[in-house]
């Protein structure tokens, strides 16, 4: 579900029939022959669209927090299905941008809901050896969701007037779906049962205070990491990409249906590239993964800024060879985001917050993810503008920062177990352990 809104946005937000309904400027703007490039598209409201959903994901992540707490995981991922059916409705039959936005905002709950409690519940219930794989299982149905948004843009783009509606609409059926599914279990699990037992043994003994415990030494790692891996992860620019690629694909000069087109390209990247992670996560480990996407992810963007900044012009097109390239380019680093920082910035929080604090850890990595999501959804079209293709090189300096980091401060978490992660991670670490 999370993964087809971010691609349904996309998709709907450069839609004529949808632009013409909402954003009649916007489409006014669009059709003006010199009009700028990199500006054609900046549109508060517009923009508004996107961000609205994190915004209020944001804020439903610590609810979302508590629920998982009180009520269980399963529970609160049923009540994230119940928003994602409401939003979906009523976003499908919005008749103006109150309803819109309103339902924009329903669907944001069930996204910070089902973002908190499913990475979490997965890292969980999967066994220590392969538990890498099973949580990245979050991310590639993301992508999945993505790629099947992707294709629905694409047949819809060509239904007048309301083929924007089935788009948004159609995000109820897999939700009222999933409200179905049942948990079965396997019959190997007398080890596996008794360390839930215990676990749930120790947090009855655990004090509420969860807030106050995040800032022991145990839980200052781990919550320094999950909050810096979530402003990383969007500020490699991905969500600049996967939410307006027909935006930026019309600016080098495709026609609509043929950004979408290219989208759909990308979407079947992005999945492929996700099983490269879930076969590599627990084989390689966590940090040569992201170091790696970091050097592939710089020379793309780099590339990328190099070819618009040269030869795309605020009026005009690339033309077809250079276009081409530029997809590829975009292709190489959907590639490398996608077995490395998409998953593993989900990965990696679930997994090495202690017990005390692993819910309310958790919630502060999703809301910082929805905080800076959003921030990049309603700021990239007016950096766009302003910043034009430089905008690729701010990325690429973001991503300079992100391997430094990962090399100075992430431990390897592959094969530990997650309640030992004190003593085998941080107080082995050269600079955490300056914290016990």
């Amino acid at each position: 579900m999370f993964g087809y809104d971010i691609g349904i946005s996309r998709g709907v937000s450069a839609m004529d029939d949808f632009l013409i309904k909402f954003f009649p400027h916007v489409y006014q703007t669009k059709l003006h022959a010199k009009e700028n490039n990199y500006c054609k598209y900046d549109n508060w409201l517009l923009q508004l669209f996107t961000s609205s959903l994190y915004i209020s994901a944001l804020f439903a992540s610590f609810f979302a927090s508590k629920a998982a707490t009180k009520l269980g995981r399963k529970i609160t991922i049923l009540i994230a299905s119940i928003f994602f059916i409401v939003g979906a409705v009523l976003s499908a039959v919005a008749e103006n941008k109150l309803m819109l936005i309103f339902g924009r905002i329903l669907f944001g709950v069930g996204v910070g809901f089902g973002n908190e409690t499913v990475p979490l519940f997965l890292t969980e219930v999967a066994p220590i050896q392969h538990r890498g794989a099973v949580n990245i299982m979050f991310q590639l149905f993301v992508t999945i969701g993505i790629f099947i948004a992707n294709f629905v843009n694409y047949g819809t783009s060509m239904i007048h007037p309301n083929g924007w509606r089935m788009s948004l609409g159609f995000a109820a059926i897999p939700a009222g779906k999933s409200t179905l599914v049942k948990i079965r279990g396997v019959s190997d699990v007398e080890a596996e049962y008794k360390e839930i037992v215990a676990a749930c043994e120790q947090a009855k003994q655990v004090k509420q205070h969860s807030l106050k415990n995040l800032l022991k030494p145990a839980s200052i790692p781990p919550l320094v990491i999950g909050v810096l891996l979530q402003v990383f992860q969007q500020f490699t620019g991905i969500n600049a990409i996967m939410f307006y690629a027909p935006v930026l694909f019309q600016t080098m000069g495709f026609k609509a249906n043929a950004s979408l087109l290219s989208s759909v390209i990308t979407g079947i990247v992005n999945v492929g590239s996700t099983f490269v992670s879930i076969y590599l996560v627990d084989k390689v480990g966590r940090r040569k993964l992201l170091l790696q996407a970091c050097c592939q992810m710089l020379i793309s963007q780099l590339a990328i800024g190099t070819i618009l900044v040269t030869s795309l012009l605020e009026t005009g097109t690339l033309n077809r060879t250079l276009a081409t390239i530029v997809v590829l380019l975009v292709c190489t680093y959907v590639m490398s985001f996608a077995w490395s920082w998409g998953p593993l910035g989900w990965l990696i929080p679930s997994e090495t917050f202690p017990l005390e604090t692993r819910t309310t850890g958790f919630a502060f990595a999703v809301s910082t993810n929805m905080l800076f999501t959003s921030i990049i959804a309603q700021l990239f079209l007016t950096m766009l503008c302003t910043m034009k293709a430089y905008i690729f090189f701010f990325f690429s300096g973001w991503i300079v920062v992100m391997g430094l980091f990962v090399y100075f401060f992430l431990p390897e978490t592959k094969g530990v177990p997650i309640d030992s992660m004190v003593e085998r991670v941080w107080m082995q670490h050269p600079i955490w352990k300056r914290l016990f």
